[in-house]
């Protein structure tokens, strides 16, 4: 089953490949027009799935840098976020999906739930006017930054042994993975809130790891094609994502150990900031209206 699920994974990432080179082909002539920095965009997709690995919202670290940045538009930031996931996630799934224990049929209940989520979200999301947009986001800032200092001062436990669900909560955390992949096409990332849910659950936290890459692996590249077919993202963000897979490899592969107390310390800091900023924004733009 294992297998199936891989070969599924593969087969759903590569389909969202062949959709966004066809999109970029179309488009060539202006996609290196668009405002993203060619040198340090790269460079910030290396140290954002670096972090992301670990399980540190990359849509966080993401929000924090590109609208300040001046990189893309607030309107086509929650597809951006979504689309240029897809390929570092693709190889994250497969790491986590190939060396951390999960039964198969938890692994699969959160995932469909993803898609399914995941699949329905962008057709509202593009009729959201940016303010409201800008708000959801930094409701998912202070959600992220919430769950992150919950779980260091202890609120949320981290002590559960179990590997897989069943019953009720098998139940609940299917329903709960469904709003998280709705809540992906806002500029809301779930990873945090996927790895509350399994630490709620009494499930061992490393089991949140594949949880969270296997829906994505599935979820994100599903929504992400319909974010390029309302031409709703940023492709130059995008195609630089490719770079994010050295930070993948580098935190999977040759990272043994990491101080990550002090990593999320800094990124409830950036989140808090990033919040902080994007609400100025919002008091700026009714201002102007």
């Amino acid at each position: 089953m294992q297998k199936l699920l891989i070969i599924a994974i593969i087969i759903v990432n590569f389909t969202f490949i062949y959709f966004f080179i066809r999109d970029l082909l179309k488009h060539k002539a202006d996609v290196m027009k668009e405002p993203a920095n060619p040198i340090w965009t790269p460079i910030s997709q290396i140290v954002i799935f670096f972090f992301s690995t670990f399980g540190i919202s990359d849509f966080a670290i993401s929000t924090a840098i590109f609208p300040k940045a001046k990189w893309v538009s607030m309107k086509k930031l929650p597809g951006t976020l979504n689309a240029q996931d897809v390929i570092p996630i693709f190889v994250m799934s497969l790491a986590y999906i190939t060396t951390v224990n999960v039964g198969i049929k938890t692994l699969l209940v959160c995932i469909v739930c993803q898609v399914i989520g995941a699949y329905i979200g962008p057709r509202f999301v593009v009729k959201l006017p940016e303010n409201t947009i800008r708000t959801f986001v930094i409701v998912g800032l202070l959600v992220a930054t919430m769950l992150i200092v919950a779980g260091k001062i202890g609120l949320i436990s981290a002590n559960g042994t179990a590997t897989e669900l069943f019953g009720w909560r098998l139940v609940v955390t299917g329903f709960l993975l469904f709003v998280y992949g709705a809540l992906n096409n806002i500029g809301i990332g779930s990873f945090s809130l996927t790895m509350a849910t399994v630490y709620a659950m009494g499930m061992d936290p490393i089991a949140a790891f594949p949880i969270m890459m296997g829906g994505c692996a599935f979820s994100l590249p599903i929504g992400s094609m319909q974010f390029i077919k309302l031409d709703q993202y940023s492709r130059k963000i995008t195609l630089f994502s490719v770079f994010g897979i050295i930070g993948v490899l580098i935190a999977v592969f040759l990272v043994k150990s990491i101080d990550t107390s002090v990593i999320q310390w800094i990124v409830i800091v950036v989140l808090l900031y990033s919040a902080y900023s994007l609400h100025l924004g919002n008091k700026k733009a009714k201002l102007i209206d």
